[in-house]
């Protein structure tokens, strides 16, 4: 390409979790998009190792082995689950917006490898084998059932798509073909009754998009698999590419703000992008719920700091309006950054920041505020509704 030339800007795309954005609060999905820093969590980086992990068990080369070796499983599970958990860390280390990487969470990525792996030898009719016992020559016979590991799917035009965990063939006891199952491994806690409607909707995104780029496919279903309990759970329902398109059509990136849906669902509860909102800000102010509960975002001043203690005085602010412009309230609290806070909030004096910054997850309930590792420090750069910004270009 010429080095001279503009990028080119990528096609318009929707995901079942960029819908799902839109629907809680189209302001949040534009935000999403605008390449702002995005937050590491230690959550999903454990559940991306472990779906990795388990995707290279499926994926292993057993040229040479011999069929009736035992034993293996756990031990080669571990070794690309400690693979995976490494480059997982290394990525989360490298990224500023993060919390602190917990190692005490190598035990859960373990139990939920071995979740999954229940969950793949039960469908091959093997849920209650004990691991050791399994031979390479059932692990064979696994694979060749397994159509597909870790794919993209994407409508022929390119409009919807989604990542497609697990893709294997549905066979009887017979051993004949009776359709195709998708599989989307899940790290998160399991349902009690059913699925959540989003996550339904997302599993039958999945499997209608591989209907329609499949005319002559066999039956298809799709489940869920929750590792934690080494569970599946069934999505079933009519087909969502309609509502899909009109989402994708909906969602088309603009330069201008797209608009708020404020309440306790998008302002009241997690946003990765509140320190470029001012909705959240005034929603809280109108609510009564502004600097409110054991956990609170808030924009602030800070007016003194001890670097050796992290000790700290800080102003409360408020907004003027919907522009998100801080006014200081003259209340002074105490309070105390410590561990990655410290660190964040030590990164940004050093860079030359001066004004208003914003808290996020606080812990105010011991009078005394504690902005800690989880907690984010940033500048409060609210971006107002009637300024457009150049759409980025990928």
């Amino acid at each position: 390409m010429d080095e001279g030339a503009p990028e080119t800007q990528r096609a318009h795309q929707l995901s079942p979790s960029a819908w799902n954005r839109y629907e809680t609060c189209p302001r949040m999905y534009w935000l999403s998009r605008q390449r702002l820093p995005r937050k590491a969590g230690m959550a999903a980086s454990l559940g991306t190792a472990v779906h990795a992990s388990i995707e290279d068990l499926l994926n292993m080369d057993l040229a040479g082995r011999d069929d009736g070796e035992a034993g293996w499983l756990p031990l080669q599970g571990e070794r690309f689950l400690k693979a995976r958990w490494d480059e997982e860390k290394a990525v989360f280390m490298a990224t500023p917006r993060r919390p602190d990487w917990k190692d005490a969470k190598w035990s859960e990525a373990k139990k939920q490898q071995r979740g999954g792996i229940v969950l793949l030898l039960d469908h091959i009719g093997a849920k209650h084998l004990n691991h050791e016992q399994v031979t390479i020559a059932l692990w064979r016979h696994l694979q060749s059932l397994t159509i597909a590991v870790e794919g993209e799917l994407k409508t022929s035009d390119g409009r919807l798509m989604g990542r497609l965990d697990l893709l294997f063939a549905d066979v009887d006891d017979a051993g004949e073909m009776q359709g195709w199952l998708v599989a989307d491994l899940k790290t998160g806690n399991a349902p009690t009754k059913e699925l959540k409607p989003e996550v339904n909707r997302q599993l039958r995104m999945y499997r209608d998009i591989l209907l329609a780029n499949n005319p002559a496919a066999p039956p298809v279903r799709t489940e869920g698999w929750y590792t934690k309990t080494a569970s599946k759970w069934a999505a079933e329902g009519e087909s969502v590419l309609e509502q899909a398109y009109a989402a994708w059509e909906a969602t088309q990136p603009t330069t201008m703000p797209m608009a708020p849906t404020p309440g306790p669902d998008s302002c009241g509860g997690f946003c990765d992008w509140k320190a470029w909102c001012p909705h959240w800000w005034t929603w809280r102010q109108a609510s009564g719920t502004l600097h409110q509960g054991d956990f609170c975002d808030a924009v602030v001043l800070l007016h003194r700091y001890e670097t050796s203690s992290g000790a700290a005085v800080l102003e409360l602010c408020e907004p003027l309006d919907e522009s998100g412009r801080a006014i200081p309230t003259g209340h002074q609290i105490s309070a105390r950054f410590d561990g990655r806070g410290k660190e964040v909030l030590e990164d940004l004096q050093s860079s030359g920041h001066q004004g208003p910054m914003f808290l996020g997850s606080v812990m105010t309930g011991r009078g005394t505020w504690r902005i800690g590792p989880w907690c984010d420090v940033l500048p409060w750069s609210p971006m107002p509704d009637d300024v457009p910004y150049e759409r980025p270009s990928s």
